[in-house]
């Protein structure tokens, strides 16, 4: 579907501060598009299950039926999701968020870069080490805009002066050569439920990220994740759509999808990230991530809940599913409540022992220890 092709496209400039200059830069060409999808060779690579069944479940979903769907859908997405869609020619590019040294001179970008230090030193070492993740969606290709958001904070931690940028760059050519595994079944109903969770996810953890800056006083960054943040809210709209599409046309098939894809839960993007030292590396950075309030388990469970919502899975008619899409809707509908129950437990743990706390040491940061509780 040429209309699904152009779904990752720029927004408009952020507001800036310094005085910047424009860039126009080509919008690169999607890889995870419909086209793509349809050959059954995504980025998530072979299925590891984790709660029964087989690996073939999701071929169905590669038949000429089913592909046909989104062939069908050609003029309603022509309709509802290309109006999302931003050129290039208005998209904030990372100069128009950081000082830009041509417009600014020698001494006005030096001015404008010890204000970046001297802010960025506000700024607790958990929050430097949660930036370190956007740059991840360099490894995933989908847009021009997950490249905007990958160079905008690489920049932003180079003017910081408080990462080792050796290491961070070293860390990202690990993770690009290790690839991804995203439990995502290769078809294209998996993946669009896959990405308009994950586009959502990203969407809160940026929003968290641009109010935890503001709090300490770092405006530059705070700007920066909330452009970021406003972009993967736009992205989380478009596939919203697209999926609520496909429960509209085939509610059997996409319930079926969600279930599957629910039942080997959502594993973020750099799940495979690797600096050389932390053998545990992605354990550690999830537990910043949890106890800074960045993206929580309770954010996990919340995004569940809306898509639910959004679309309107537990509405769905058991007239209207097989025996396997029923089982499905059941599961799905009651699958926030038993994540819900596992985190009243979690805190009654915790309440009734304490939980062990460990300082790890992130390279990225010049092993500076954070302090971390591991359940």
């Amino acid at each position: 579907m040429a209309a699904l092709l152009l779904l990752k496209q720029p927004c408009r400039p952020a507001a800036r501060t310094w005085t910047t200059r424009t860039r126009n830069d080509t919008a690169l060409q999607p890889v995870t598009s419909i086209t793509y999808l349809r050959t059954g060779r995504s980025a998530a690579g072979a299925v590891k299950l984790e709660e029964g069944g087989t690996d073939d479940e999701w071929l169905a979903y590669l038949e000429p039926a089913k592909l046909e769907v989104f062939d069908q859908l050609e003029p309603w997405a022509e309709a509802n999701v290309v109006p999302l869609l931003k050129p290039a020619e208005v998209a904030w590019q990372p100069s128009d968020l950081l000082p830009d040294p041509a417009s600014l001179g020698a001494d006005g970008f030096h001015a404008a870069c010890c204000d970046i230090r001297a802010r960025a030193a506000c700024l607790p070492d958990a929050h430097l080490v949660l930036q370190r993740h956007r740059m991840g969606a360099l490894t995933r290709g989908w847009s021009a805009e997950e490249n905007r958001h990958g160079d905008v904070l690489n920049r932003y931690l180079f003017l910081s002066g408080r990462v080792d940028m050796p290491q961070v760059e070293r860390t990202i050519h690990n993770l690009i050569n290790s690839g991804m595994v995203l439990k995502a079944a290769r078809s294209p109903y998996h993946g669009f439920i896959y990405v308009a969770f994950q586009e959502r996810a990203t969407s809160i953890s940026h929003g968290n990220m641009a109010r935890r800056a503001k709090e300490h006083g770092d405006l530059a960054l705070a700007r920066i994740c909330g452009a970021i943040a406003a972009d993967e809210k736009r992205h989380e709209l478009a596939y919203t759509r697209i999926v609520g599409k496909l429960f509209e046309v085939d509610p059997d098939g996409a319930v079926r999808a969600l279930a599957y894809m629910m039942r080997r839960r959502i594993v973020m993007p750099a799940s495979l990230m690797n600096d050389g030292r932390d053998g545990d590396l992605f354990a550690h950075y999830g537990a910043v991530a949890q106890q800074a309030g960045i993206y929580t388990a309770s954010d996990y469970r919340s995004i569940l809940e809306h898509l639910i919502k959004q679309w309107g899975v537990e509405e769905l008619a058991a007239a209207g599913l097989s025996d396997e899409g029923r089982r499905a809707r059941d599961y799905v509908c009651a699958l926030p409540q038993k994540i819900r129950m596992l985190e009243e437990k979690a805190h009654q743990r915790s309440a009734q022992k304490a939980q062990p706390i460990k300082s790890a040491s992130f390279s990225w940061i010049f092993d500076r220890p954070v302090r971390i509780t591991m359940a």
